[in-house]
């Protein structure tokens, strides 16, 4: 090439470059007026992943059908995939679940964990990853939280209090003296904790007798094994608070068993579906509504503000209500 070709090559290619740059900054400038990251102005649609407890429970169930149907309707404006655990203590389901979803380059994450604190380390990690966490229906452990060195909100109901509900309904029928037994849930999940308090308030303020109290880690088979044993240990039993409906169900499956159901009063947690005809028919007292499709609906709605640049700490609590008879009719 002669020396003059090479000039009006580079006489050529310089206005190139100065339209080059210059549309660069109209694009840089468009990205900022419409509040986008120049990062993502050209991203494709964010990656939203929900990761429940066991898809056998009913209530996950819910979540799951709440949460597929918003994301249906919003397809154009988030990708959506939810995964659940096989059972309510298949804990490292989770932390698989947490791990493929970085990898996999997601946005947010949106978690009800099985573990209060066990995932908080993996989660942390998720987090520093650049990953949007929302936590949501179980709180994560406050001092985990803190040793991992996340501050994460809290988007849920207040279990101590949703079950308070359950247990005065029990000890307004049972009246003083009234001789009950609890079936508490995971004791690795804050919301059994909660929830178990809320249940001992009602015994302490309905003046109850409290039997006996044990796990059955939210499982309806366990459950009905654990209530068994107590309508074997003890023959007095009048009242049974149950931590969630699942355990409810296998109550009501011993004491159909054992033809008592109706004349022991039990309480649940969580209002799934199954237990409906059980408080129209009277083998079971009342339960608690705590919203599970909603609780995920509005975990993906925040997990997207947080995407956009807000930010948010300590607790956004949902509703809680008493559901009875009266309220199915």
């Amino acid at each position: 090439m002669s020396n003059s070709t090479k000039r009006d090559s580079v006489l050529i290619s310089a206005p190139r470059r100065a339209a080059l740059k210059l549309g660069l900054a109209g694009t840089l400038m468009l990205a900022l007026s419409c509040g986008v990251s120049p990062a993502f102005a050209a991203a494709s649609k964010p990656k939203v992943g929900l990761i429940m407890k066991s898809l056998s429970n009913e209530f996950f169930k819910q979540m799951k059908a709440g949460a597929d149907k918003y994301a249906a309707e919003n397809k154009d404006k988030f990708d959506f995939k939810a995964v659940g655990m096989k059972d309510e203590r298949d804990f490292a389901a989770q932390v698989d679940a947490v791990e493929n979803f970085v990898t996999q380059k997601y946005d947010i994450i949106v978690v009800a964990p099985a573990d209060s604190k066990a995932m908080a380390t993996p989660l942390a990690k998720a987090v520093k990853a650049g990953v949007k966490v929302i936590n949501i229906d179980v709180p994560l452990d406050a001092d985990a939280k803190k040793a991992a060195g996340i501050d994460l909100a809290f988007f849920g109901p207040d279990n101590r209090e949703g079950a308070k509900l359950a247990g005065d309904a029990l000890a307004k029928d049972l009246g003083p003296g009234g001789k009950v037994v609890i079936l508490e849930g995971n004791p690795e999940a804050d919301n059994a904790k909660e929830r178990k308090e809320g249940f001992m308030d009602s015994i302490n303020s309905g003046k109850l007798q409290l039997l006996d109290s044990k796990t059955a880690h939210w499982e309806t088979e366990e459950a009905n094994t654990v209530m068994t044993n107590f309508l074997t240990k003890y023959k007095d039993i009048q009242g049974v608070m149950a931590a969630n409906d699942s355990m409810a169900l296998g109550v009501v499956k011993a004491l159909d068993a054992t033809g008592q159901s109706g004349k022991i009063k039990v309480v649940g947690f969580d209002n799934i579906p199954p237990v409906q005809p059980l408080i129209k028919d009277g083998k079971m007292l009342a339960t608690v509504e705590q919203y599970g499709a909603e609780m995920a609906v509005m975990g993906i709605k925040y997990g997207l503000r947080e995407l956009a640049g807000e930010k948010f700490t300590g607790w956004v609590k949902t509703d809680v209500k008493l559901v009875t008879a009266k309220d199915l009719k």
